[in-house]
């Protein structure tokens, strides 16, 4: 597996960079010790953001996570010329087949689902090309079904008979979340693996519009043939040392109180910290490129996307509390590697033992960073066709390396 390696080391001051659900800073013990936590979930949805609005001139990067995409559908559905109620019918069936109708939410989905423009166009064209008989199925089944009950009555044992039309008569029992389901599924199935991996079932690569969903990969439980592994790989961002989580305790001053009163308009505390965190992302180049990610893609089209990946990953950080406590920096140190075989090898251990430094943290996290891979080359073998750290060489000439070997 030729991959590629991040190894960062980032210091960042008083910030809240990822929070718990006590809207505390993410923590995790690690050689013994608390450390200061970063979610690799965080720091990716930080990366994709930048990438697509700040990096990505090229429409590459256009993959939206959404509970919300039905809509979209819908929309694409009339563009093709279908009438609206139709149109509304046939999105939130293939909404159902996804990811499930919410009951409490209409129009939306019970879990978020990975998607580019293009392929919401790709769904759109196959609903509008199903058979009439298969449209008027779905039609009757989304007016059928107990709209309420789809969240209770998954383990219905009631069967539905094909042969019957879905709607049913003046008096007779609604769909049941079950039946509703196993015919959108048995009418849509088919036609989702044809769109998205062809007549034959043969692997077929992703929109040009959808390299974020190649890197990052997406899970469609209902239907196998959307789901895409990430061709990228991150680690949870952790302290180089030990970290407490300190107490902020602020005022906030009423600036319409008269005079005459003492006292602040209100009161409150919030928890911070501040780290020096190793960072950890990798990137298979094999899989970038093979039929199932990025293979339409031309190699200048790939290193496109490896170059805004790369920067992204390298520039991007999460944005919580950006405006009370902008926790905004650099890296103080990014070693890139890249391997024709092997698996992708992350350097924490160097840190296993907390620093303790009343110099600060960086340049001793930067040390032990360089001597934990030296002693991994020397003791496995390890050997690397590209080996260059920022800031030994700037930016540019980084990542004009890396670009030598996106295949």
């Amino acid at each position: 597996m030729k991959h590629l390696e991040l190894h960062i080391i980032q210091s960042v001051p008083v910030a809240c960079l990822n929070r718990d659900d006590l809207n505390s800073p993410k923590t995790a013990v690690f050689g013994g010790v608390q450390r200061a936590r970063v979610s690799s979930q965080s720091w990716k949805r930080a990366i994709r953001e930048m990438a697509e609005k700040e990096l990505d001139s090229k429409g590459q990067f256009k993959g939206k996570r959404s509970r919300l995409f039905v809509e979209k559908i819908s929309a694409q559905l009339m563009k093709l010329g279908e009438v609206e109620k139709t149109a509304n019918a046939l999105s939130l069936c293939a909404g159902h087949y996804l990811a499930k109708l919410d009951p409490k939410q209409q129009g939306k989905v019970k879990t978020l689902v990975f998607l580019s423009p293009l392929e919401y166009e790709i769904i759109a064209q196959l609903l509008f090309s199903l058979k009439d008989d298969d449209k008027q199925k779905l039609i009757d089944a989304i007016s059928s079904v107990d709209t309420e009950k789809l969240a209770s009555d998954e383990n219905d044992d009631e069967e539905i008979n094909e042969e019957e039309p879905a709607i049913k008569k003046k008096g007779e029992k609604k769909l049941t979340a079950k039946q509703f389901g196993k015919l959108v599924a048995n009418t849509l199935k088919t036609p989702m693996e044809k769109a998205f991996k062809g007549e034959k079932k043969e692997t077929k690569s992703l929109p040009k519009d959808a390299a974020d969903i190649a890197l990052f990969g997406r899970m469609v439980a209902n239907d196998h043939s959307l789901t895409v592994e990430a061709a990228s790989m991150f680690s949870h961002a952790l302290s180089t040392h030990k970290v407490d989580n300190e107490i902020d305790f602020f005022a906030a001053v009423d600036d319409l109180q008269p005079k005459d009163e003492s006292g602040a308009g209100m009161t409150s505390t919030l928890e911070f910290n501040s780290a020096t965190y190793y960072r950890f992302a990798a990137l298979n180049l094999d899989m970038l490129a093979d039929a199932e990610h990025l293979g339409c893609m031309t190699k200048e089209e790939r290193q496109s996307v490896v170059r805004i990946f790369v920067e992204a990953t390298v520039k991007a950080i999460p944005g919580a509390r950006k405006n009370t406590m902008n926790g905004n920096t650099l890296p103080n140190y990014v070693l890139g590697v890249i391997r024709e075989k092997g698996h992708p090898v992350q350097l924490i251990n160097a840190f296993e033992n907390p620093i303790r430094s009343s110099q600060g943290y960086a340049a001793r996290s930067v040390e032990l960073l360089n001597s934990e891979y030296a002693k991994l080359a020397e003791t496995w073998g390890i050997q690397a066709v590209f080996e260059k750290a920022i800031p030994d060489v700037g930016m540019k000439t980084f990542l004009d390396g890396v670009m030598e070997h996106v295949i």
